[in-house]
């Protein structure tokens, strides 16, 4: 063999070796703070207030119409409509026209999918171009950033910010600068993204805070994307609002959904987008070349707890009140426990999830492990591994260019049985006698 084509040889080798083998797209999107905290958790066996899932069952009529489902003859282990369960989307229509104040069409206006999480994703890929712009106000659940990314736009942040009114900080202190937000919108942005209930922060928008965002929308023919899985879980008389109700937001908002959410059943994976036709047959096209089709018994089961809710809405028997008022006991609860031991909790009006301020302890973080890491992350790596307790850091909610003025936060689920509740309640009260 002559050094010319040993030469060759090498080149050709060089350049398969050095061929980059991932898409552009994933680059810097590939870390997920859930996988990495999960794991720690699992690994260290903790009383876990870190993820958003509850630990107590869904209400027994919605199991028992799963176990239907699943016993209920070859159909239901079958394909169903791509987009859609016919009863489920038939029911969802009916519900929410009323909710929103406008006929939806079952089949054209709803699509349903694996959880809310891929109702984002399918959003995002059908909408956004290449350069298009995004706002995102924060604190955003962390998938919005990558989503964004991946669909070949440029995110652009506008932080709610806490003004604050004595001892008892609640959501609602966390407010939008108008002139702020109104300066990010230009020719190039095509879409906005809200999230009410805020996760991780509890807010829950007033009528006027969603005005002027659809203002704006309208003024500069933008799409608002409307995070609304926690729709049902508000506190102390706060109301949600539907931005698609709002005049002229119906044929611009996309609304985002959970039956995991509302149910209590997160594993179940149903989620939708509900929007006008024109919008969401888009939404169909990205879905329908990649998952294609959602489970047909769960879909099922949540059609039939959709349709107990219509006829029991605003009764005693709803869940949709049941729900939330066993979880004010939680978050109360949570809320007089961080107070007793020097944390700062931050109320919230809504949601799965209580943030409380750790600026005012001090612990020795000298696990080298976590040396050049935030705060946020460094706090709740210690509390995992040398006190039991998994939550999640807040600065993860954040931009880069943001995230350093909310290091002192951490994210606690108060959705939890009152026994975990407990057990996180002593490990904190034995943290703060110093054991």
């Amino acid at each position: 063999m002559t050094v010319c084509l040993l030469i060759k040889l090498a080149v050709i080798l060089v350049l398969i070796m050095s061929r980059q083998l991932h898409a552009r797209r994933i680059e810097g999107v590939d870390k997920n703070i859930w996988v990495e905290f999960t794991q720690l958790a699992a690994d260290y066996q903790v009383v876990n207030l870190g993820q958003g899932f509850p630990d107590f069952s869904p209400p027994s009529y919605i199991q028992e119409a799963f176990c239907k489902a699943v016993n209920g003859g070859c159909s239901m282990h079958q394909y169903t409509r791509a987009f859609g369960h016919p009863p489920l989307v038939t029911i969802l229509a009916k519900f929410f026209s009323k909710v929103v104040g406008h006929d939806i069409d079952a089949f054209e206006d709803i699509l349903v999918t694996v959880g809310a999480y891929q109702a984002l994703f399918c959003t995002f890929q059908a909408l956004v171009n290449e350069g298009d712009e995004v706002i995102i106000i924060e604190p955003f659940f962390d998938c919005y950033q990558p989503m964004v990314k991946m669909a070949g736009g440029k995110a652009v942040y506008v932080p709610l910010r806490p003004v604050s009114r004595g001892k008892a900080l609640t959501s609602a202190d966390w407010v939008l600068s108008s002139e702020e937000l109104a300066s990010k919108f230009n020719s190039r942005t095509k879409a906005i993204v809200i999230n009410t209930p805020n996760n991780p922060l509890g807010k829950v928008y007033k009528r006027e805070e969603l005005q002027l965002i659809a203002d704006l929308c309208i003024k500069h023919d933008v799409v608002c994307i409307s995070d609304e899985v926690y729709e049902w879980l508000t506190y102390d008389g706060a109301k949600h609002v539907k931005i698609a109700s709002l005049p002229g937001m119906w044929e611009r908002t996309v609304t985002i959904g959970s039956g995991g959410k509302t149910f209590s059943a997160t594993g179940w994976k149903v989620g939708w987008a509900i929007g006008a036709g024109h919008i969401l047959k888009h939404l169909k096209t990205v879905h329908q070349n990649s998952v294609y089709h959602c489970a047909t018994a769960a879909q099922e089961a949540v059609a039939v707890g959709f349709q107990r809710e219509y006829e029991h809405f605003g009764t005693p028997e709803s869940y949709f009140l049941q729900l939330p008022e066993r979880l004010q006991h939680k978050r109360e609860k949570l809320a007089a426990c961080l107070e007793s031991v020097g944390l700062q909790p931050v109320l919230p009006e809504g949601g799965y999830f209580m943030i409380a301020d750790i600026s005012s302890v001090k612990v020795d973080l000298n696990d080298p492990s976590t040396q050049g890491e935030p705060y946020d992350y460094r706090f709740v790596k210690w509390l995992i591994k040398e006190k039991g307790l998994a939550t999640i850091p807040v600065s993860a909610f954040y931009s880069p260019e943001h995230s350093k003025d909310f290091e002192n936060y951490i994210r606690f689920c108060f959705v939890k049985e009152d026994s975990t509740l407990s057990s996180a309640e002593a490990i904190l009260r034995n943290w703060s006698n110093g054991k």
